[in-house]
């Protein structure tokens, strides 16, 4: 079996026509067999795809034809099974949802994994800012990070006043590609913060060259693997949610109507029908019975009345 190459990449451009672009991507990426999530706005563009290393490298190059991302960066890993079941690109009205009027020209300075390495072994003063959702944190971040508890990207402006005294010092910040901190230091700009940086290709490019050193747990990804393996040696920060032993087993809640993001052992797994509280576990009991009397074709009493009470 081939081995599975698993792409992640971002640039803001602008694309002056988005729904010819969204329809020439997807016409290609289902040519070549891709799979993955490719979001386009004018903005420019943010995707994470799947596929062999030809059906990857044919896709940068098709990518990497269109003068204005010639020079896009590239994250790429190598999974064992592939982390998309579909094929999907989408227009949207920012590739990173943040809700806010930002200058993206005017932004933090890189900082590359060395120099992020260096300013550890220093002596110097700096703070180091976790820009991604708490969830995310959670299971993984730099060592000493701040990690705001955050449940969205929207709600970094709010958080940041937490930090409204640190406007003169250094603050580096990350996230897991990149993205986030564009329009995280952009913000932060704005707002007067004055000695903003972000990790340059963020957590995956800094953890490829620099494993088992200033990260902390593991990476949170937005596709079926959930937690990346790009430092395999690193490791968990977490606990069972149920049992509280070490853990970074990371799935979501099993009941559809509470569907968070749990840590949750094996055992704990079988044992609670993989579900994050008693509640959770009647709930999911419930709705699997229904499930199962629907498959056999069983009608509920509402249904059988005409929903009349």
């Amino acid at each position: 079996m081939d081995k599975i190459h698993i792409i992640l990449f971002y640039k803001f451009s602008e694309i002056q026509n988005p729904e010819d672009f969204v329809e020439r991507h997807l016409n290609f990426c289902t040519k070549v067999g891709l799979l993955g999530k490719i979001l386009v706005a004018k903005e420019g563009i943010n995707g994470s795809l799947s596929g062999s290393e030809d059906q990857i490298n044919k896709y940068k190059e098709f990518l990497t034809s269109f003068s204005q991302f010639s020079d896009i960066n590239f994250k790429e890993e190598i999974g064992t099974f592939n982390p998309f079941k579909k094929m999907i690109v989408r227009q949207k009205k920012e590739i990173i949802r943040m809700d806010q009027n930002l200058d993206l020209k005017n932004r933090g300075e890189y900082i590359s994994p060395q120099e992020l390495m260096e300013l550890y072994e220093s002596d110097e003063e700096f703070i180091v800012l976790d820009t991604r959702n708490n969830y995310e944190s959670e299971v993984g971040k730099f060592k000493n990070a701040i990690t705001p508890d955050i449940d969205t990207f929207r709600e970094f402006p709010e958080a940041l006043k937490a930090l409204e005294d640190k406007k003169d010092k250094k603050i580096i910040t990350y996230c897991t590609g990149g993205i986030r901190c564009e329009k995280a230091t952009s913000y932060m700009i704005k707002s007067g913060f004055t000695n903003v940086y972000q990790l340059q290709d963020g957590i995956i490019n800094f953890c490829q060259q620099f494993p088992n050193t200033l990260w902390e747990g593991k990476c949170f990804v937005f596709d079926q693997r959930l937690l990346s393996h790009v430092d395999p040696e690193a490791e968990p920060i977490t606990n069972c949610i149920h049992c509280n032993q070490t853990c970074d087993r990371y799935q979501n809640c099993k009941n559809p109507t509470c569907d968070d993001f749990i840590v949750l052992c094996e055992d704990c797994g079988k044992k609670f029908n993989g579900c994050c509280s008693d509640n959770c576990i009647s709930e999911y009991k419930t709705y699997t019975a229904k499930k199962s009397r629907e498959r056999q074709g069983y009608k509920s009493k509402e249904q059988t009345l005409g929903g009349i009470e």
